[in-house]
């Protein structure tokens, strides 16, 4: 049997086995995935609940209790669809890392080209992956511009996990951080404000200028320093690629990981942006969200009839015989949403 190199199926074969970038965000508090074979994909999530089992008189016998907040949502995820033209000039060049005289053929370099470039489209994506999970524990929710060409002309959309006639539950507001007991006392707060939900508190998550300013608080290394009481330790430690775990610290029963966020990002006007405000702190748990693909819908290479497909990473191939070129599209329609009714706490400017 040949095989069918620009079959969808046999690159989506090839997607599946490019090894992701590890991320943070997405990696650590959406790792859990889903995939829908419809355009839009349904959302579930839970109020928390901490009420307790009734006593019952045994010639009762049961106690009806209610079911906890449950809430459905239909959300059409947005599509990412980064593609790379191959031409006959490029087929002619010598490609990056390639012997002066490699002796390939024009059809062979196309094959490495073309597994090179897909390994790139599907970093890019990755990396739109990470600022959707980081926007969506930023803001509750996440506002994207979907462009229409390439000139960056688009209109805006927006998604919430929230009801927007109120206020949002994810937001803390404190006290700004000059000192450790202050620091301490909204850590604490926001720890509890979860607790109240029935959720887990596991990470205390920090931008750069926000950490900067705690290793300095006198009480935090006094803190340190207590031999006789096991309260904590710092050591840094990459983990994720632009984000270090610099330790642990006890907040009064609270045992929270202190994760430091630098990695960045290229946005669309070229400007190096983080991916985590820097005077910014954050309380939540990993796994707290799951990551939802809708299904991509396209025709196929060698079809007249539009098809659809079901997975994290849809490639199409588009060959133009009358100007000799051939393009590789990677497509991708994620969604990263909260299991529960806001998961975190953020507090947007703590220091």
């Amino acid at each position: 049997m040949e095989l069918n190199f620009f079959d969808t199926y046999y690159l989506a074969g090839m997607a599946e086995e490019i090894v992701p970038e590890t991320t943070f965000f997405r990696d650590r508090y959406f790792g859990e995935t889903d995939e829908f074979a419809t355009d839009k994909v349904l959302i579930e999530y839970m109020d928390g609940d901490r009420k307790m089992a009734p006593f019952v008189n045994p010639i009762v016998g049961d106690i009806p209790v209610e079911r906890s907040g449950y809430a459905l949502f239909e959300f059409e995820p947005p599509m990412i669809a980064p593609s790379r033209l191959l031409t006959l000039d490029d087929l002619r060049k010598r490609g990056f890392g390639e012997a002066l005289y490699p002796g390939s053929t024009p059809a062979e370099r196309a094959r490495q080209l073309q597994i090179r470039d897909m390994e790139e489209l599907t970093r890019r994506i990755t990396r739109t992956e990470e600022w959707m999970a980081a926007q969506v524990m930023i803001n509750n929710g996440v506002t994207i511009t979907e462009y229409i060409d390439a000139a960056k002309t688009g209109q805006g959309a927006k998604i919430t996990f929230y009801d927007e006639t109120g206020s949002n539950p994810a937001v803390y507001t404190g006290t700004v951080w000059n000192d450790f007991e202050t620091m301490k006392g909204d850590v604490i707060a926001m720890c509890d404000s979860l607790a109240e939900s029935g959720l887990p508190s596991v990470d205390l998550v920090l931008g750069s200028a926000a950490w900067a300013k705690i290793r300095t608080f006198n009480g935090l290394i006094q803190l340190l320093d207590n031999r006789r009481v096991e309260i904590g330790q710092l050591q840094g430690s990459i983990v994720y690629p632009g984000v270090s775990r610099v330790g642990q610290i006890d907040f009064d029963g609270y045992t929270l990981d202190i994760y430091v966020v630098r990695e960045r990002y290229t946005d669309e006007n070229g400007q190096a942006q983080s991916f985590f405000p820097a005077k910014a702190a954050m309380v939540t748990a990993p796994g707290c969200g799951k990551r939802y693909y809708g299904a991509v819908t396209q025709i196929p290479y060698g079809s007249d009839e539009p098809d659809t497909f079901t997975g994290q990473r849809i490639p199409k191939l588009v060959v133009d015989q009358d100007k000799d070129t051939r393009k590789l599209r990677l497509a991708s329609r994620p969604l990263p949403a909260p299991k529960n009714k806001a998961p975190w706490r953020y507090f947007a400017q703590c220091v």
